[in-house]
C-alpha cells in the first residue's frame, strides 16, 4: 500500500516561507524595533536596512529604487494602480483589460463601470488563451486613461506578450499596468526594457509571509495616492511600513533572481513529469492554455466528465494539495471564469485542476501525486452519469 504523503502542489495561491526569508525577518521581530521615520539611532538603523530591501526588489526588475511602492499585497497594489491613474486623470472615462484578468483586478474596473460610469472594455483570449494584438490596437483611443493585461495567467500559467503590450500603450500614449504578481521571479522581467508604467507584486508568491506587497511606478507616471497619511513611501503610501515583511520580500526577491534558472529548468521538467505521466494513464484529459509560453511551475488539466471540487477533496484526503482555479474564487460553483473566456468545453472546465509547482517541489511528491491521482479520476468517474468506458 502506498505510503501518505503530504504535497503542496498549490503555489499559484500561496508558498511556503523559504528558510531564508524566515532568517532574515527575525531580528526585525526582536532587537531591530524601532520605526523607520524616527529621527534617533533606533529607527535610523531600521531605516538602512528598508533601503537595501528596497534596492533588492529595484533590482529584480532593473528598475529604480525610488520607483518601488510597498503596499499589504497584490490587491492592494492593483487597487492603488488603477484607481490611483484615473483619479489623476479624470477627464479620460475608458479603460481596457481582458477577461482572464484576477478578480483583483477584473472586480476592481467592474465597480467602476457600474458605480462611476466608466466603458470598460474586456479583451477576448482564443482557445490557448493568447491575447490578439491586433484586437488590443483597434480598441485603445484618445478617451483611454488605462490598459491593464496580467503578465502570466494565475490559472494556466500562459505567459502575455508584456514588451509587445506596452509599446503599444506607449505608441497609443495609455497608461500601461501589469499584474505581475504570478510572473514575477518566475520569468525574467526587465523594466528597463519593457516599458510598462505600473507592476503589481505580492510577497507570499514569492516565499514570504502573506501580507506584504509592492507597486511599480515609472517615474513619471501620474497617479494619486490610494492611502493617504503621512510621509512614508515618499507621500504616496501612508502608513508605518511593515518592516519585517519588507525585509522578507527584498529577500525573497533576491532569492528569486538567484533561483529563476532552476525554476525554468528543474521545476519546469518536474511539471512536464506530472503532465506525462497522468496523461499517459488517463484519458479524456486536456491541457489548458499555451503549452509553448507558460510559467514554469504551472499545469492546468481538465478530466472530463467529472467535478473538480470532487477531484479536490478526493486528493486532499490523500494528503496532495492543488486547486481549482484562483484562491479568490475558490467559493464559487461556477468554472472558472478564465477557462469559459478561452472556450473550453464546460465538461472539461468543471473537471479542470491546477497543480502549480515550486522549487521545493520534490520528484518523490511528483511521483507520488502520479500513483494516486488516476485511481482518484477512475473511481470519480464510475460514479459519473455522463462517462461511459
Amino acid at each position: 500500500m502506498q505510503e501518505k504523503m503530504q504535497v503542496y502542489l498549490d503555489n499559484n495561491a500561496t508558498c511556503m516561507v523559504s528558510p531564508g526569508v524566515k532568517d532574515a525577518m527575525m531580528p526585525f521581530f526582536g532587537e531591530l524595533y524601532g520605526n523607520p521615520s524616527s529621527m534617533h539611532n533606533f529607527g535610523g538603523q531600521v531605516a538602512k536596512h528598508l533601503v537595501i530591501a528596497r534596492e533588492k526588489v529595484a533590482a529584480m526588475f532593473n528598475v529604480d529604487p525610488d520607483e518601488i511602492v510597498f503596499t499589504s499585497c497584490g490587491s492592494e497594489s492593483n487597487n492603488h494602480a488603477i484607481r490611483g491613474v484615473l483619479e489623476s486623470n479624470k477627464e479620460k472615462r475608458h479603460i481596457v483589460t481582458t477577461k482572464v484578468e484576477h478578480p483583483a483586478v477584473l472586480n476592481v474596473y467592474r465597480f467602476l463601470a457600474k458605480n462611476k460610469g466608466y466603458k470598460i472594455t474586456e479583451l477576448g483570449v482564443n482557445k490557448q488563451g493568447d491575447l490578439n494584438l491586433d484586437e488590443l490596437k483597434t480598441v485603445l483611443s484618445p478617451d483611454t486613461a488605462l490598459l491593464s493585461v496580467m503578465a502570466a495567467n494565475n490559472e494556466t500559467g500562459n505567459i502575455f506578450p508584456v514588451k509587445e503590450i506596452a509599446e503599444i500603450a506607449k505608441e497609443k500614449n495609455v497608461v500601461f499596468h501589469t499584474d505581475a504578481v504570478q510572473a514575477a521571479g518566475k520569468i525574467p522581467l526587465d523594466l528597463k526594457k519593457i516599458p510598462v508604467d505600473l507592476l503589481s507584486l505580492s510577497g507570499h508568491k514569492l516565499h514570504t509571509p502573506k501580507g506584504i506587497g509592492a507597486l511599480y511606478i515609472r517615474r513619471g507616471t501620474a497617479i494619486t495616492p490610494f492611502i493617504i497619511g503621512g510621509h512614508q513611501e515618499n507621500g504616496r503610501r501612508g502608513g508605518t511600513e511593515n518592516v519585517p515583511y519588507i525585509i522578507g520580500l527584498g529577500k525573497a526577491c533576491e532569492e528569486a533572481v538567484a533561483h529563476m534558472n532552476e525554476e525554468a529548468g528543474h521545476v519546469s521538467k518536474l511539471r512536464d513529469k506530472l503532465e506525462a505521466g497522468l496523461r499517459s494513464v488517463i484519458t479524456h484529459t486536456y491541457i489548458n492554455g499555451n503549452p509553448l509560453s507558460r510559467l514554469p511551475n504551472t499545469t492546468n488539466i481538465g478530466f472530463e466528465f467529472i467535478e473538480g471540487e470532487a477531484i479536490l477533496l478526493h486528493l486532499s484526503k490523500a494528503g496532495i494539495a492543488a486547486s481549482s482555479g484562483s484562491a479568490c474564487t475558490s467559493g464559487s460553483l461556477e468554472p472558472s471564469h478564465v477557462l469559459m473566456a478561452m472556450g473550453v468545453p464546460f465538461t472539461y472546465a468543471h473537471g479542470s485542476v491546477r497543480f502549480s509547482l515550486s522549487r521545493f517541489t520534490t520528484e518523490a511528491e511528483i511521483d507520488y501525486t502520479i500513483k494516486i491521482v488516476p485511481d482518484v479520476i477512475k473511481n470519480l468517474r464510475e460514479l459519473s452519469p455522463f462517462y461511459e468506458e
